[in-house]
């Protein structure tokens, strides 16, 4: 599936290229699933071609995703507070777990966000929890926004020095993907031993 997606993209004049790839980005807010890293280091490799450029494509790329990033953090701003009080967000993350997150938020917050924006499977959750614990817009967005800047220049950058052979291309993201994604693992067991433990301590409390 992966494989036709990315054969039919490198089949794409420049301007649907650009579209397509920015699009990607801006969904992988909504639905992380979809290949949007590997689709921006193929964009970055299709300008060894000389079809598009890797840098406006990292450009566009960074800018669609760090506005459905914003968009996705607002609506959690307005809405998340009502939904985790009540119904099945209470029964997800319980009154003292999201206080607990609140307090932990106040400590480690804006690094936390940009740490995580580097690891797949939470990039695409910590700005939702962020709008709804209530943490800063400015400071919030611009921590996301700097990681997502660093981690596409990465991908351009990664495309553009293997750009003549697209299976190094593909190796390379597949490995920083795989290994951050044992990072995410390892941060998101911690975490809900450490809001375990905070349960634990508030039910004796």
């Amino acid at each position: 599936m992966l494989d036709r997606f990315l054969d039919w993209i490198l089949q794409l004049p420049p301007l649907p290229t650009y579209a397509v790839l920015s699009l990607l980005s801006a969904l992988e807010n909504v639905f992380p699933p979809l290949p949007a890293d590997v689709a921006v280091a193929l964009g970055a490799f299709l300008s060894q071609q000389g079809r598009i450029n890797a840098w406006v494509l990292g450009l566009l790329c960074w800018s669609a995703n760090q506005a459905s990033a914003s968009a996705v953090y607002f609506l959690a701003r307005a809405r998340g507070p009502a939904f985790f009080a009540n119904g099945y967000g209470r029964r997800l993350l319980p009154p003292p777990a999201f206080s607990a997150l609140q307090q932990a938020s106040d400590r480690y917050g804006i690094a936390g966000i940009f740490l995580s924006r580097f690891l797949p499977g939470l990039r695409a959750g910590v700005l939702p929890f962020a709008g709804a614990i209530g943490m800063p817009p400015m400071s919030t967005l611009g921590a996301a926004g700097a990681a997502s800047a660093l981690w596409y220049a990465f991908l351009v950058v990664a495309g553009v020095a293997l750009g003549k052979s697209l299976p190094a291309v593909r190796r390379l993201v597949d490995d920083a993907t795989r290994a951050l994604g044992l990072v995410a693992f390892v941060a998101v067991a911690a975490a809900a031993f450490w809001l375990w433990r905070r349960r634990r301590t508030d039910r004796r409390t």
